[in-house]
């Protein structure tokens, strides 16, 4: 089958696409009109919300409708019948149907006897090892996020709505702008961030402190944004924030002074 017959055919993606880090773009390309289908609707690395606006031809799996058929009733059911796949296209360790028993060679033998295409991707390596979900998941953990931001192919994002603080920030000329994290959401190691915030459309640079705050503590993990040259009243509004470097570790301070001294380090150092 010659590239243009299969450009444009009507194809599926296929696989869990949790963050849609590099290794799945390669499974998502080279056809148009592709429909992403989402199998196990973790999204650990990139919350739904963000996932659904960068792919709106995406669609998520319901587990109970296939989690119970064999590897052969998937592909009539879903591929065939669902979508009317003439193509389909997965990574080398796609498995599918009842306990995972079926492989993504398994898919090509059956479909190539009814002119369906599989183009199965081979793994995506970053420094000699293969890009992985888990993989990245653990840098995120980790505090190596620039390593995960390679890796992802895009700074680690997450949007949440700006909830009330105390005000502390604000004290020592360093207003901040206070989120929980999203549920699901791998929670990033606890320290200070280069970051930056999207705000009604516009991107401005920022840190952002992701912790429980151990000079004056909360409960729950808590996401502190101070934004650079911004001004306004922004709670209850939806902001992004992108990590980009880790700095350091959260600090206990023994004073204002302290604090406010650390924080004019810090913004030194991305300015």
């Amino acid at each position: 089958m010659n590239n243009y017959d299969y450009k444009n055919r009507k194809a599926v993606a296929i696989g869990d696409f949790d963050g849609m880090h590099l290794a799945h773009k390669t499974v998502v390309t080279g056809a148009e009109n592709t429909i992403i289908y989402c199998v196990n609707n973790k999204f650990s690395l990139l919350q739904k919300s963000i996932f659904q606006r960068r792919y709106p031809n995406a669609v998520f799996a319901d587990f109970d409708e296939i989690k119970n058929l064999s590897g052969e009733e998937f592909i009539e059911k879903i591929l065939i019948q669902k979508f009317g796949a003439r193509a389909v296209l997965c990574g080398f360790n796609f498995r599918f149907g009842k306990n995972a028993s079926w492989s993504a060679l398994d898919m090509r033998r059956y479909l190539e006897k009814k002119d369906i295409w599989v183009r199965i991707l081979e793994a995506q390596e970053f420094e000699n090892l293969p890009i992985s979900s888990t993989r990245i998941r653990k840098a995120v953990e980790a505090g190596r996020i620039r390593y995960a931001n390679e890796m992802l192919g895009y700074n680690f994002t997450f949007e949440s709505e700006v909830i009330e603080g105390d005000k502390r920030g604000r004290t020592v000329g360093f207003p901040t702008i206070n989120q929980h994290l999203p549920d699901g959401l791998i929670v990033p190691k606890f320290g200070v961030y280069e970051s930056l915030t999207t705000v009604d459309g516009i991107t401005y640079k920022s840190f952002t402190n992701i912790g429980i705050r151990p000079t004056w503590k909360v409960e729950k993990t808590l996401s502190e944004t101070h934004i650079f040259d911004f001004s306004g009243d922004l709670y209850g509004k939806t902001v992004t924030i992108e990590l980009v470097d880790y700095l350091r570790p959260e600090k206990t301070f023994k004073n204002v002074n302290e604090l406010k001294e650390q924080l004019d380090y810090d913004k030194s150092s991305i300015i």
